[in-house]
């Protein structure tokens, strides 16, 4: 099943696909997608993001592949839904997408080994993980204003729940900019699996329900501009729409 959350007529729902267009609210209303707001698909606690987890996207940037997770955590505030808007700061010079398996754990995980990994998993949903790459110091250490601003993180529209995925470790990823194709991957390619990764985090740390992990991006990087349309689809995931936005558009004079 896949689950949305959106606001509609003054209050949130839970969402399902209904025809072409459509949306089934959990109240038994039909509306069409356009009459909504989308909200990320759960409500986000820890996050915990992967950087350089695909070989060809380090060997993109000319980077080692990591011989263990690179790891860094995300704010809530920095998540908006399907066919919101994306700030780019105002001066940058490159502002580059990542389309990533977002893993939503479903119970707490203490001590999981990768054998009873999926047993832990909610669902799976898109992210598209913005990074402003000006205020990058290296790929070693993504800092705050590279990976936390608002409005940065893309999430959605659909939680897909874990048992209607086969195999998540080999879906399609693919980006495109514009409507033309510029990034496609698998996750088969992943240099830390899932399993590898619940088993790796929760040797350390406890997860609970609704904390998340951002699995990283494969290589196809490309600038983005205000008024660019931007698409993360994963095959069975869902199809993530999202609008880069002038700052001094979206802020308005400050």
């Amino acid at each position: 099943m896949k689950t949305a959350r959106v606001a509609y007529d003054g209050l949130i729902h839970l969402a399902h696909p209904a025809q072409a267009g459509f949306l089934s609210l959990a109240d038994g209303r039909r509306v069409a997608e356009t009459e909504v707001t989308w909200l990320p698909p759960i409500e986000p606690r820890t996050t915990l993001a992967l950087g350089l987890n695909y070989a060809d996207h380090a060997k993109e940037l000319a980077f080692k592949a990591p011989e263990e997770p690179l790891v860094f955590l995300k704010g809530p505030g920095t998540f908006i839904g399907h066919r919101a808007r994306t700030v780019r700061p105002d001066g940058v010079k490159y502002m580059h997408y990542e389309c990533e398996l977002a893993v939503v754990i479903g119970k707490t995980a203490r001590a999981v080994k990768a054998c009873e990994a999926y047993e832990y998993v909610r669902g799976y949903t898109v992210a598209n993980d913005y990074a402003i790459r000006d205020y990058l110091e290296n790929y070693y250490r993504p800092n705050l204003r590279v990976k936390n601003r608002d409005t940065c993180t893309p999430l959605g529209p659909w939680l897909t729940d874990r048992d209607d995925i086969a195999d998540p470790m080999n879906l399609t990823l693919r980006t495109t900019v514009n409507g033309q194709l510029t990034q496609e991957g698998s996750t088969r390619d992943m240099i830390f699996s899932i399993p590898w990764l619940i088993e790796y985090f929760s040797g350390f740390m406890t997860l609970e329900a609704g904390d998340m992990i951002l699995t990283g991006t494969p290589q196809g990087l490309a600038d983005t501009q205000p008024g660019d349309e931007v698409v993360t689809e994963i095959e069975g995931i869902g199809r993530l729409v999202n609008t880069i936005a002038a700052e001094r558009d979206y802020y308005g004079a400050r």
